[in-house]
């Protein structure tokens, strides 16, 4: 709960003021039974029409007070509840952004989204009842009890003995609710991951016709989260039945020994009539207090998850130079027998978001260098660690053993700001975003018109955007769905190039692409952007054959290392991958 109360203390006073407004309203609904006990023994025998008249109007204008006082605290009440919720998402998303690979892998993309929305939906909705009901409820329950007391005290002591019953009960159970409400939202993250999975690799499932497989694993997941919820709402709903038995009882009571006392003129019709009332009203309060407590419960195990995310330290923080690592090596990037492993992940997450198997050591003894300007290429089998090699250059993760440096600098001494405006990148599994092809292309950055013109012609882009009637202000359909795969891979080279970067990165960016495309793709590069540094990650080796180095991977280590021509007589690996693929025996 520490999380929710550090998100509303900036609306302390807006908490405090709404609270107060409601405790009016319920002191206005609790004075309507005691105004009509008067009214029933007092005003009615005295047969004054004007008293009937004055006292009637004064319980309408109570009640109607009441209801304006209520709404009117509502409304501040959800206002403080949308305020404090947009705070929350607002950290949660802007957290999430700042993630490492490993924290990614950690929690998983799964998990985020259903702590982005149900879990701040739970926390809202406790905010909301919060200032409402957990003002509302107890005022009138105890203000009942008050009020019984001073009209017959000996009526009043059957809730007496009630009340504290119920209250012990209510909180005994929701206590034990907190951990299966926590149970609760991890079912929710297998579900919101299957969804994830079937959606995105929808095409997949209905050509190899595994609709039925891919539903059978929905319907287990969606019954285990089934069976949770139930046996958590079992539980918390148990406080309701009990305390509504609990107080017809005590309303059976109320009416018999009521009749009783009035019969024996010790007690007047009107205080029964006003006791049945208030009976009611703490009826309403016991069962506020109650859906408070179950709201408390999901939003405290919500809030807990939440706060996990938000309050996770971050792990890749910047070294200062002055204790950095050196080196003595020459080049613009260099690679200093660097091993990586990646660290064991939940089973709920998915580190393919950021190019990780999550199977362990996956990079070893990676030596290498290349000079500003000069072009590499990595190309090995799936899973050798190609992905890796970058998201390690670009700091998404920090090198198990040995050090990676750019321009002489380890790069853990970068801001991660400056480190990235270094690159320009397109990633094997990148995202085309749902909106128009000049936002995709330019992403917020301070790229002019002519840039981006500019890229899209030289990534071979420009020729079927200009084929739309509204161009570059064309929409794009999520993750591109209204683009062929070579288009959409024209227009992330198209965004990689746009802000003229000093390192480009292509990793598998040209798989979708035709030979021909893809030779003058690189002939543009190497003509328009020779500038800049690049690295090109390929299954093809014409893709990469006529860059300044290869390095060829196999199970995480350096196979072979040299240009073409010198792969070709060296490496076996490298070899078997170009007679292959370019049908020339040697």
């Amino acid at each position: 709960m520490k999380t929710i109360f550090r998100y509303l203390k900036p609306y302390v006073g807006a908490v405090v003021f709404a609270m107060f407004v409601k405790l009016i309203g319920t002191i206005l609904e609790l004075m309507i039974p005691y105004v009509l006990e008067y009214m029933i023994d007092e005003v009615v025998p005295s047969r004054s029409m004007t008293k009937v008249l004055v006292i009637g109007t004064l319980m309408v204008l109570l009640a109607v007070g009441a209801r304006t006082v209520h709404v009117y605290a509502n409304r501040k009440a959800v206002k403080v509840a949308q305020n404090t919720i947009y705070d929350v998402r607002r950290d949660l998303f802007w957290k999430s952004l700042n993630f490492s690979g490993s924290q990614m892998d950690a929690i998983g993309l799964p998990s985020l989204t259903s702590r982005m929305t149900a879990d701040s939906y739970n926390i809202q909705n406790f905010i909301r009842a919060f200032q409402t009901m957990g003002i509302r409820a107890p005022i009138l329950l105890v203000g009942g009890i008050i009020i019984t007391l001073t009209m017959d005290a000996g009526l009043a002591s059957i809730l007496l003995v009630i009340a504290p019953v119920m209250i012990v009960l209510i909180v005994l159970i929701s206590s034990r609710g907190i951990p299966m409400f926590e149970k609760v939202q991890k079912r929710l993250d297998d579900i919101i991951r299957i969804m994830r999975e079937n959606i995105t690799g929808i095409r997949v499932v209905k050509a190899l016709s595994r609709e039925e497989y891919e539903k059978g694993r929905f319907e287990a997941a969606n019954q285990r989260m089934i069976r949770t919820d139930s046996l958590a709402g079992l539980l918390m709903a148990l406080p309701g039945p009990i305390s509504t038995l609990f107080l017809n009882c005590g309303l059976t009571l109320v009416v018999v020994i009521g009749a009783q006392r009035v019969n024996a003129g010790v007690t007047k019709p009107g205080v029964i009539l006003a006791f049945l009332t208030y009976f009611n009203m703490i009826l309403m309060g016991v069962m506020a207090l109650n859906r408070v407590f179950v709201m408390m419960s999901k939003a405290n195990a919500s809030a807990n998850r939440i706060g996990e995310v938000i309050d996770t330290p971050e792990d890749l923080t910047r070294l200062p130079e002055a204790i950095a690592p050196g080196t003595h090596r020459d080049g613009y990037i260099i690679f200093d027998h660097v091993d990586f492993e990646y660290k064991a992940a939940d089973e709920s997450a998915d580190v393919q978001d950021f190019g990780g198997s999550g199977k362990g050591l996956v990079l070893s003894d990676i030596d290498f260098s290349m000079k500003k300007g000069g072009s590499l290429g990595i190309i090995g089998a799936t899973g050798c660690g190609k992905t890796t090699v970058i998201n390690l250059l670009m700091r998404f993760y920090d090198a198990t053993a040995g050090h990676v440096y750019l321009n002489g600098r380890d790069v853990r001494t970068y801001d991660k700001d400056e480190l990235h405006r270094l690159f320009g990148v397109v990633f094997q599994n990148d995202v085309i975003f749902a909106d128009t092809i000049r936002e995709n292309i330019v992403f917020g950055r301070n790229v002019t018109e002519e840039q981006m013109k500019l890229a899209a012609e030289d990534a071979k882009a420009a020729e079927f955007i200009n084929g739309y009637e509204d161009g570059y202000d064309h929409m794009a359909a999520i993750r591109g769905a209204n683009f062929s795969g070579g288009q959409r891979q024209r227009l992330l080279i198209s965004r990689a190039l746009a802000a003229d970067p000093q390192i480009l990165i292509l990793d598998d960016s040209s798989s979708a692409l035709d030979y021909r495309t893809d030779a003058d793709l690189r002939k543009n590069i190497r003509e328009h952007h020779g500038d800049s540094t690049l690295i090109v990650i390929a299954q093809r080796a014409s893709s990469i054959m006529g860059l300044d180095d290869i390095i060829v991977l196999d199970e995480g280590k350096i196979a072979g290392h040299g240009t073409h021509e010198e792969l070709l007589k060296s490496c076996p690996i490298y070899r078997d991958i170009y007679d292959t693929q370019m049908g020339e025996a040697r």
